[in-house]
């Protein structure tokens, strides 16, 4: 049997209601090249708690999203949506249950910055915006594959879990994010930094199980891209008790 892996819903409109969403992409990369099989977790606190299935997954991938983190998960006043309270309550609490029966958590894009609020760190808005920073959002008229096509490099960390996977010290990521890391949480540690100090991925092994997150999206193209296979290829080491 192969290990199950969680996979976080979002609450989307679909037509005229409301679906728990996950775009095909996360999933078909995650089982193909993690080799894993998947449940998704859908975002509905009032109905389930997250504890009732932590049991049941070997391991959780929260996924990338529209909407960002809620201002006040991480201590502030304001912001800007689209929000999803619902699924900031379910991914929050998966990031500190899987901890705490140690299992291994893997996030990309908003599920990245949802790992870093949950263990106490804060996101900056800024990221498309600021003097100080790259550009780390197309321009907004541009279609989802002109989104995707908005790359800059990121250094890997030397003897970390990601430069070892890919096998060297700098990769090239695409950049579809408006907010970031902020302060990051204790106890994580930097994988990648982009050319501009912004923190792109950490790691960590809290209470004994794998932990790994980028800021980009290695679902995209997938196939045809070796580094975002590798990190993949972490997440089923990481279920198979191998990382």
């Amino acid at each position: 049997m192969r290990p199950v892996l969680g996979i976080t819903a979002c609450n989307r409109m679909v037509g005229s209601e409301i679906g728990q969403v996950v775009m095909n992409r996360y999933a078909r990369a995650a089982m193909q090249y993690a080799d894993v099989a998947a449940l998704l977790v859908p975002s509905l606190p009032d109905l389930m708690d997250i504890s009732e299935v932590v049991g049941r997954l070997d391991g959780i991938l929260l996924t990338g999203s529209p909407s960002n983190v809620e201002p006040s998960r991480y201590g502030e006043d304001e912001g800007f949506g689209p929000f999803d309270t619902a699924r900031d309550e379910v991914s929050l609490g998966a990031v500190r249950q899987m901890i705490d029966v140690g299992k291994p958590v893997f996030g990309i894009c908003r599920g990245f910055q949802e790992i870093n609020v949950a263990l106490g760190g804060t996101l900056r808005r800024d990221t498309s915006s600021s003097d100080e920073l790259l550009r780390h959002h197309s321009p907004e008229e541009n279609d989802l594959a002109g989104m995707f096509d908005h790359f800059h490099e990121v250094d890997l960390v030397e003897g970390g879990i990601l430069a070892g996977a890919i096998g060297k010290g700098q990769a090239r990521v695409n950049s579809v994010h408006y907010q970031g890391v902020g302060r990051l949480a204790d106890g994580l540690a930097v994988e990648a930094r982009a050319p501009d100090g912004l923190v792109e991925a950490f790691s960590a092994r809290p209470n004994g199980a794998p932990l790994v997150a980028v800021q980009w999206h290695p679902e995209w193209d997938t196939a045809d891209n070796p580094d975002s296979q590798a990190y993949f290829g972490l997440l089923g080491k990481a279920l198979r008790g191998e990382l």
